[in-house]
């Protein structure tokens, strides 16, 4: 059998142990382990599982993982995400759909403390889902809100996206963070566009709320200050090269500690579960990272991306026609694969092809977390539409998915403006250098 057979096996293999709820990494461990041990021999293959295991464990990058994980958990308990919410709303919620788009606005916010979009999901769709339903907000325009809002908890800064992006690629953490800034913010105007254009055409789907007085106005923004002041610290801090990320994390964590402590909000119970919480995404996150370690170097024995380079350049439609094809077989996975699932079981193999037509690898990475992205919203798996659901019971799964659909196509509408013009990701980090 030829090792790019072996590669194929092995890929079909993986689904297989996915299909059957086998954890991600896992299944990577599994896979890249009895294919090594199939190339060459047991104890390679054993040498391969504890060099991986020792060098992801031991790399001190990846510290800024449970460091950022904590910060969101942090800022979750002590009310800070409610504050910026409550800002939001009172500047815009006297609009049509006003609490929609204070909602994308308070998930943007959040995602630049946590770095997760289920974080961001949940704890936006919780204060947010409320609100909507009491001021008769269509269940399609709110459910929608929250689920697409979520999703950018992973491309603006601090992304676990980017992160493992980073450590798979061997590519700058703090340049994939600040590349993520402006598409960020692009993808948060067009969700934003996207609710007005929904409430213009028909208002009765977003009607609008009370008007804040000045007052009230200056008091919301004064208690969202502290969360505010803590994005402009971390994002701010990489930017000028004062911190790298792993620093920006710590200061974040510290300070977001300091200010929950200030305010009561960090009792030994939920000092408890915010640790517990913070252990157990960690450990999930570093068992995904080990798996894509073993796995990976099974993929480069099998030979099978050198293949792939080959076969698809041979195709002679071009560098943006090969890009295109991947782009297109990345949405189409994210339909039934788990974004970071799909992160490390395609990047050894697309990566390749990526380097190999000229691409540059920052400006990728973010085109392949705004796929992820989609994927969080994009029927069968949707993770994002299933937490909204959890938060929203009686809402129909067939109700949040067409809620969904018109803020698919915004992000869509992203993907190509990216493509079309790279400097939108590509400024602020060349900017840095």
């Amino acid at each position: 059998m030829t090792g790019e057979a072996m590669g194929l096996y092995g890929i079909l293999g993986l689904f297989v142990l996915l299909a059957l709820r086998m954890p991600v990494g896992l299944a990577l461990i599994v896979t890249g382990t009895l294919g090594i041990w199939a190339m060459t021999n047991l104890s390679v293959a054993l040498s391969t599982l504890g060099d991986e295991t020792w060098v992801v464990v031991t790399q001190s990058t990846l510290v800024v993982i449970p460091l950022f994980i904590l910060m969101g958990n942090i800022a979750s308990v002590s009310g800070m995400s409610r504050n910026l919410y409550d800002a939001a709303f009172a500047f815009i919620g006297h609009r049509r759909g006003g609490l929609a788009g204070a909602t994308i606005i308070g998930c943007g916010g959040f995602a630049a403390l946590s770095g997760s979009s289920v974080a961001s999901a949940l704890t936006m769709g919780r204060v947010a889902l409320p609100e909507m339903e009491r001021f008769n907000y269509d269940d399609r325009l709110a459910t929608g809100a929250v689920a697409a809002g979520g999703t950018l908890g992973i491309l603006i800064l601090p992304s676990t996206g980017f992160i493992v992006y980073a450590i798979l690629t061997e590519e700058s953490i703090g340049q994939l963070f600040i590349a993520g800034i402006l598409p960020g913010l692009l993808l948060m105007i067009l969700f934003a566009f996207t609710v007005s254009l929904i409430c213009w055409k028909n208002p009765e789907l977003g009607p609008a709320g009370p008007k804040s007085a000045a007052r009230e106005r200056v008091k919301a923004l004064m208690n969202a200050t502290p969360l505010i002041g803590i994005i402009l610290l971390t994002i701010g801090g990489i930017y000028s090269g004062v911190f790298t990320p792993v620093e920006a994390a710590g200061v974040g964590a510290f300070l977001a500690a300091v200010i929950a402590l200030f305010r009561r909000s960090l009792t030994p119970a939920t000092a408890t579960d915010v640790l517990l919480r913070t252990v157990k995404t960690t450990a999930m996150t570093y068992l995904i990272l080990i798996g894509a370690h073993v796995f990976t170097p099974f993929l480069a024995r099998s030979g099978l991306p050198d293949m792939l380079v080959e076969l698809l350049i041979g195709f002679g439609i071009g560098a943006y026609g090969t890009l295109i094809v991947i782009l297109v077989a990345l949405i189409i996975l994210g339909t039934f694969l788990e974004g970071l699932a799909m992160l490390v079981l395609t990047l050894p193999i697309i990566f390749p092809i990526v380097l190999a037509l000229g691409f540059d690898p920052i400006w990728f990475g973010v085109l392949m977390v705004i796929v992820l992205e989609m994927g969080l919203i994009t029927p069968p798996v949707g993770l994002n539409v299933f937490l909204v659901k959890m938060i929203a019971p009686r809402v129909p799964l067939a109700t949040i998915f067409s809620g969904i659909a018109p803020f698919w196509v915004a992000m869509l509408v992203t993907l190509v403006l990216l493509v079309l013009f790279p400097q939108i990701a590509m400024f602020m980090p060349q900017q840095m250098f």
